[in-house]
């Protein structure tokens, strides 16, 4: 299909819409165009200004339209084989049958007229080229290539009876499916497999196989850059998981560091706690018995005073006792009053001692 000139500046080779196998130069409506089977205008978009531009990108990355190419003319290839074996049925139930020994004697013959009229197409093409001297040499391969074929004929002609030899035994031509005749002469040979039909199946059918190589070598490119990135990815995870491991440990040994760290504080705390609090104990034990030897020592003073106090009025009370005797009843009293006052200062200077 041919685009104008608005439809051309907005599609790109890119597109769906564009033919693949044009874009390499493969396409059957291209190839076969003016044969016999010519296949007429092609469905998807021809132009060679896109396969100027897919030629100049497929420099600089793979596009994998091979991929594509390839699908179609296997496509049209099948299309044609399958023809090809009808053609084959017909023939053989329109023709005589003839044993296996005379149909081999046949296929020879045949296989002869095609290698004559390869032979002479390309002499006719080196000679339209300007090279002469192989072209010459093809002809004189020609020459040889006809004895054998007119042996084989004889051995043919004298394998069955003349009536059926002087039918026209048919074969269908296995590259373009083409009817080809037994007795056809070498002008009509060379025009077949010198033809544009056959030549350009012959085409057609090399760059399918050209295509499958290509493709089969591009798949086998991208499972070892896919398989390599792969196991880049994995050598990866492993030296992130071995970086985690070790910053893992180093935190772990860290958090040790710590613990052990904040368990030797803790301890030393405790330590000096614990020093701190038996100190106190002691102090306080200390203070305790200080405080008890001082009440001791008191309560031993107050005791000693008590006892001499009580000696003493034991003393007073004596000679208080004996001066009455001796004194009067004026004097004693007296005394009496005197003793008491004097006993009363002496009580209350102890009480302030003590």
């Amino acid at each position: 299909m041919q685009m104008g000139d608005e439809t051309r500046q907005r599609v790109k080779f890119t597109d769906d819409r564009v033919c693949k196998s044009h874009l390499l130069d493969c396409c059957p409506h291209d190839i076969l165009a003016g044969t016999r089977m010519d296949l007429g205008e092609c469905t998807k978009i021809h132009d060679l200004a896109l396969r100027a531009d897919y030629e100049i990108a497929s420099k600089e990355r793979d596009l994998f339209f091979e991929l594509d190419a390839m699908d179609h003319l296997e496509s049209f290839i099948a299309e044609c084989d399958r023809r090809t074996e009808l053609a084959k049925k017909r023939l053989a139930e329109t023709q005589e049958e003839i044993s296996a020994e005379v149909s081999a004697k046949a296929e020879k013959v045949h296989e002869l007229n095609e290698e004559i009229g390869k032979l002479l197409a390309k002499a006719e093409q080196l000679g339209a080229e300007g090279n002469v001297d192989e072209s010459q040499k093809i002809l004189m391969e020609v020459e040889k290539v006809r004895a054998k074929k007119k042996e084989a004929e004889e051995e043919y002609r004298n394998s069955m009876p003349a009536s059926s030899f002087q039918q026209q035994k048919l074969r269908v031509c296995e590259v373009c499916s083409a009817y080809l005749g037994l007795h056809d002469n070498d002008r009509r040979l060379a025009d077949h497999f010198g033809g544009k039909l056959h030549l350009g199946f012959i085409q057609i059918r090399e760059k399918l196989d050209q295509l499958r190589k290509t493709v089969a070598e591009k798949q086998e490119k991208r499972n070892q850059d896919r398989l390599r990135r792969r196991e880049e990815r994995e050598r990866e995870e492993r030296l992130t998981r071995r970086s985690g491991s070790r910053t893992r440990d180093r935190r772990r040994s860290r958090s040790r560091d710590r613990r052990r760290r904040r368990s030797r504080s803790t301890s030393r705390e405790r330590r000096k706690s614990s020093r701190s609090r038996s100190r106190d104990r002691h102090r306080r034990h200390r203070s305790r018995s200080r405080s008890h030897s001082r009440g001791h020592r008191r309560a031993s003073r107050d005791r000693s005073a008590k006892y001499k106090f009580c000696r003493e009025r034991a003393a007073r009370e004596e000679s208080w006792e004996c001066g009455r005797s001796e004194r009067g009843s004026t004097d004693w009293r007296l005394e009496s009053s005197n003793g008491k006052a004097a006993s009363r200062k002496s009580e209350e200077k102890e009480a302030g001692e003590i």
